[in-house]
């Protein structure tokens, strides 16, 4: 078994890239992520890599897109409104069909908001901030584990459907130290990239990047080939975890850190005999929406618990589809929702939906 070793959120985050074989890094700084790009000025140099602290986020990402461009393993990492500058270039680098990742710490909001934790941030990651038709994965880790294990996967599967992937942490997983096991460095070699430009050598015709279709069937097909791959990832790349959903009444929906909160609101309510089960979105895109519609079958009522005024839950009506009542408890401006709030409003719920 490896072994393991206290780190704080933001850093084993930027290990894990480190050891996923990410060579350049660029980004600009803002809390509650520095901690990323300064392990990451210390660390790329040691194996090689690049980092670099660009004037902006708008200058951070449009240098993450030549560095995919060019078949790099590469990463940004922002906190919610630097990610909100990023998000033109973030379609540009889908509309080009590169890889990336990119981590966002999210804080609350709108705004500068302030730099507590908040899961504000929802709609922009998962239903696209920027313009036109595209798709980003977006993991929603929930432990510093967890943010280790999907950043080492994420580097994969953006290669795999050549499309930007996002960690969409928080302030608490970010600044937050739990004892990790790191798995062992991947090689990697950035020649196997068959779609990046690289030039002409060898004789051979260069590959051109870019992201512009003038005419608008060429547009078209483009669009359909991008959406066609995310079908393929909503077929493969769902992932969630469900917990005690099989006799529950109530089902709480949360993910990231409420998730954490949400585990403790349910031994409480099961505590006081109100059967209460779990489903945790670890893909927020795509999102676990089968999952959820299998437990509505049986499942009296759900409540959504999110740090925002609701988000997440339009997502999860649309899963239930009407099968069942679906309450929404939210906490935001950088607030954590307690335990003992959540376990009362199931509590309310009980006694309303299930008449306990």
């Amino acid at each position: 078994m490896a072994e393991r070793k206290l780190f704080k959120g933001n850093e084993a985050v930027a290990e894990a890239a480190v050891r996923a074989g990410c060579r350049f890094f660029f980004g600009y700084p803002i809390t509650p992520q520095n901690e990323i790009p300064e392990y990451m000025s210390r660390r790329l140099p040691e194996v090689g890599g690049v980092f670099l602290q660009a004037e902006s986020e708008v200058a951070a990402i449009n240098m993450v897109y030549g560095a995919a461009g060019a078949g790099g393993r590469v990463m940004t990492s922002s906190s919610s409104p630097g990610i909100s500058l990023k998000q033109e270039g973030i379609s540009y680098i889908a509309g080009a069909e590169l890889p990336c990742l990119i981590v966002n710490m999210v804080r609350g909001g709108p705004g500068l908001g302030g730099i507590q934790p908040a899961q504000s941030d929802y709609f922009q990651a998962v239903k696209g901030g920027g313009h036109g038709d595209y798709h980003c994965i977006v993991y929603a880790p929930a432990s510093v584990q967890e943010m280790v294990d999907l950043t080492m996967q994420a580097f994969d599967v953006a290669e795999k459907y050549r499309m930007p992937v996002m960690i969409l942490g928080d302030g608490v997983l970010g600044q937050m130290m739990e004892p990790v096991a790191f798995p062992d460095a991947r090689p990697t070699d950035a020649a196997a990239a068959d779609w990046a430009t690289t030039g002409a050598r060898d004789g051979r015709t260069p590959r051109l990047i870019n992201s512009i279709y003038l005419k608008p069937d060429e547009l078209f097909r483009h669009n359909l080939k991008l959406q066609a791959r995310f079908e393929q990832a909503k077929a493969a790349e769902v992932r969630y975890e469900a917990v005690d959903t099989d006799d529950a009444d109530i089902v709480l929906v949360a993910y990231g850190t409420t998730s954490r909160v949400c585990r403790a609101a349910m031994d409480r309510a099961r505590a006081a005999g109100i059967r209460v089960g779990l489903i945790r979105p670890i893909t927020v895109s795509p999102f676990p929406y089968q999952a959820i519609a299998d437990a509505a079958r049986t499942a009296r009522a759900f409540l959504t618990v999110e740090m925002s005024l609701g988000q997440m839950v339009e997502d999860v009506k649309l899963a239930v589809c009407g099968a069942a009542p679906v309450h929404f408890y939210g906490t935001t401006g950088g607030i954590v929702p307690t335990a003992s709030a959540i376990a009362e409003e199931a509590r309310k719920i009980a006694m309303a939906e299930v008449g306990k």
